[in-house]
């Protein structure tokens, strides 16, 4: 089930991902995280009245909170990512969230076996053979978008962690907080900045797509945490 609940994250966040990369070239990253996570909210707040799960008090949650913050810093950073740099460079080096949660994996006493610390000394790898491109004369420098993807995984790696920690209380209430908090965020930094809060009408349907798909992968994941170890589950949501 740990499995089958990862891989669903990770065909709803590649698509979501698609979507908001493409909506960030056309309108400001902010305006595509504000309103992708509102939308989010919305579909939350439904659940948890359905779900009707107590409480499970804000010390608790603090995890889900540290979890939608660095979800989201992990996003814009993507979603800049993709505007500007090239989706097959960025989104793979995204994608070396999981070698966070096998860190705290192993911390916590479930060492990888040998194949599987060889599997992250590849990831790591590959993260330096992308990060480098070909310049004049001959000589190498950083690809355009590869700094943002490495925080971007840094990010997402983050957020498997806290969510983890609170979907052990409670899963709605933990993909609810980490939303909330997320979506409070995004529009202090709108209100913040000159980036605007409404769209073009025309890229509207992709960003509330975005929203769909985000938050459909934020809930299958937390599933999938409660179901097996959080660095295998955070493997198969990176694909």
């Amino acid at each position: 089930m740990a499995a089958l609940l990862g891989l669903s994250g990770a065909v709803l966040w590649g698509i979501g991902d698609f979507l908001g990369g493409i909506s960030s070239k056309r309108v400001s990253v902010l305006t595509v995280l504000a309103l992708s996570q509102a939308v989010g909210v919305a579909g939350i707040v439904v659940w948890l009245v359905l779900a009707d799960d107590p409480f499970p008090g804000l010390v608790e949650l603090l995890p889900g909170a540290g979890a939608g913050l660095a979800g989201l810093v992990g996003l814009a950073a993507l979603y800049r990512g993709l505007a500007i740099g090239a989706m097959g460079i960025v989104a793979p080096i995204s994608a070396a969230a999981p070698v966070v949660p096998l860190a705290v994996d192993a911390g916590r006493g479930e060492v990888p076996a040998p194949l599987q610390w060889a599997g992250v000394c590849l990831v790591l790898g590959g993260i330096a053979a992308l990060s480098l491109e070909r310049a004049p004369g001959d000589s190498r420098r950083l690809a355009e978008g590869a700094g943002l993807a490495v925080i971007a995984a840094l990010g997402f790696g983050l957020f498997f962690v806290g969510i983890d920690a609170a979907a052990d209380e409670s899963v709605p209430w933990a993909v609810g907080t980490a939303r909330t908090v997320a979506t409070a965020a995004a529009l202090a930094m709108v209100a913040a900045t000159p980036a605007p809060l409404v769209p073009p009408r025309a890229i509207l349907p992709a960003i509330v797509a975005v929203g769909v798909f985000d938050t459909g992968a934020n809930v299958s994941i937390a599933f999938a945490t409660t179901e097996g170890a959080v660095g295998i589950v955070a493997s198969r949501g990176a694909l």
